[in-house]
């Protein structure tokens, strides 16, 4: 069996570039198909064969990629599979649209139907500070992608997806069924400490729709202390919002990650994700989650066993949250054990059974593509 990995591009370190990673290493032979890379931006692709698109060749194209988005359909569509039994894609956009042969079979592991395309694309174009023609221009391209997007879900053979969510939507915009997988987590790292603290924790990108926002009008209020990680668009902005009881600790290493949440009294995860990587490692060091009980969340996260939900995206719902939360005790070990399910670990091996038991079928001359007729 002769297996090709495709992604979308390869410029920033994510979800999705997990999920890669893992294929990577359960088939470190398998070329990997990319619209661009922009080399250094991801670890762990060091000795793969990695194939880029045209796209690859624009000088900066780390920097301009967006402008380039009306290329990327023909893009994808060029990548030569022609010698592969089996393609297996990793997309929330254009790889589940390569063209392959009638005897390739195409498995399309998506991490949600593309977002600007179909559950975002008003606040997208919203959030654009472009003039009223460009917006229009983006209207009709955005109008021609979303018809190419729901085209391209006939090449696919099977779709997995990465949480209840994501197969909700899939059968909503795509009409098509899939199989649930979660995607892998680093939770062997995690530790549980005994020597817990008074603070709050939360980070990751950022940006806009992952609401920090929120935490900063409730801890400016509560006035405890809360220690946010990572950086975005949005640093600056919160940052002047927040009172001297938050603390904004930028890029930070897995293991002081890991050790800021082992000692934390909770995570605080105010958005909608597709699945959620973040409240699954704070579980994993022990760490109860307070999260926006919506999207993924809900699929990982045991109310009042590994954390609380709140279920107005309000600072006032978040605030009344805290204060039932302060007063609660958590069992972390029984914590970090309901992490331990999410392993990087069962992921490889569920989806190596997966891709082989598909590919047993085709070869038996079974029904490769499964259509919903409705």
């Amino acid at each position: 069996m002769k297996i090709a990995l495709v992604h979308d591009y390869l410029a920033q370190d994510g979800g999705a570039e997990r999920v890669l990673k893992a294929f990577h290493e359960i088939w470190p032979e398998a070329p990997i198909f990319v619209l661009f890379h922009k080399k250094g931006s991801v670890e762990g692709f060091d000795n793969a064969e990695i194939h880029q698109s045209f796209i690859g060749r624009f000088p900066g194209i780390g920097r301009i990629y967006r402008w380039l988005l009306p290329l990327m359909p023909r893009a994808t569509e060029r990548h030569n599979l022609d010698e592969f039994d089996v393609v297996l894609s990793s997309t929330s956009a254009f790889a589940k649209g390569v063209l392959t042969r009638p005897n390739t079979l195409h498995i399309s592991y998506c991490h949600t139907p593309t977002r600007y395309l179909w559950t975002d694309t008003h606040e997208y174009i919203d959030s654009l500070k472009y003039n009223v023609v460009l917006r229009v221009v983006l209207r009709q391209l955005i109008h021609h992608l979303r018809l190419w997007d729901k085209m391209s879900v006939d090449r696919v053979d099977h779709f997995i997806a990465n949480s209840n969510t994501v197969h909700q939507r899939i059968e909503k915009y795509y009409r098509r069924d899939s199989d649930v997988l979660y995607p892998p987590v680093d939770v062997e790292q995690g530790l549980v400490s005994d020597k817990g603290e008074k603070y709050y924790i939360s980070g990751g990108r950022l940006v806009s729709y992952k609401r920090f926002d929120l935490l900063i009008h409730v801890f400016n209020r509560l006035g405890w202390p809360l220690y946010i990680f990572g950086t975005g668009s949005e640093e600056k902005k919160l940052k002047n919002m927040a009172k001297e009881n938050i603390h904004f600790l930028g890029r930070i290493s897995d293991e002081e990650k890991n050790n800021l949440l082992s000692k934390a009294k909770g995570f605080l995860h105010p958005q909608l994700e597709d699945f959620g990587i973040t409240p699954i490692e704070a579980m994993a060091s022990g760490c109860p989650v307070i999260a926006y009980g919506i999207g993924g969340v809900t699929e990982t996260v045991i109310p009042d066993k590994t954390g609380v939900f709140f279920y107005q995206q309000t600072w006032e719902d978040l605030l009344d949250t805290m204060l039932f939360f302060d007063t609660q005790t958590w069992d972390r070990v029984a914590i970090q054990a309901h992490a331990q399910k999410f392993s990087a670990e069962i992921f490889k091996q569920k989806i190596q059974r997966y891709v082989h038991d598909r590919y047993e079928e085709m070869s038996r001359g079974l029904n490769q593509c499964r259509l919903d007729i409705r």
